[in-house]
């Protein structure tokens, strides 16, 4: 018996609503990094991206357990000397949830040319799904 590789023209990829209305953020985002990189697949290849897209609503309703709305930090420079601008999670989920939800996620994929392109397949919203909606991809909302 051989084993299968994945090649990058045979991948079938389909779209997933998830809901983070109440949902605690690490949990959700491990399980969508899954999807993202393909993991729940019975055809997962580690070198070859065989993940499916991933539509968040809600989330700015996802929930931070402990105290870590206003424990947790996040950090990012502007280029400029002395100018490292932290912001903790209880004003990231006021003014930017979708950049809270991203950043968990990113965490969790590869650091490489591979996890970046398994990045791009996220698409974050705060509240419910556009009015456009995503009927043409025939999304499944998936429960987590």
């Amino acid at each position: 018996m051989r084993t299968y590789s994945a090649k990058p023209g045979e991948i079938e990829r389909r779209w997933f609503i998830v809901d983070t209305d109440g949902k605690p953020l690490g949990r959700v985002a491990a399980e969508v990094a899954k999807i993202l990189q393909g993991k729940t697949k019975p055809t997962y290849t580690p070198h070859v991206d065989t993940g499916d897209f991933v539509v968040v609503v809600n989330a700015a309703r996802v929930r931070l357990t402990g105290r870590k709305l206003d424990d947790k930090l996040y950090h990012r420079h502007t280029g400029w000397v002395g100018s490292l601008i932290s912001v903790n999670a209880r004003t990231m989920l006021q003014k930017k949830p979708e950049e809270l939800f991203r950043l968990a996620v990113k965490g969790m994929l590869p650091k490489t040319r591979l996890g970046r392109e398994m990045f791009t397949k996220l698409k974050v919203h705060a509240g419910p799904a556009p009015a456009h909606g995503y009927a043409a991809q025939k999304a499944t909302v998936l429960a987590l």
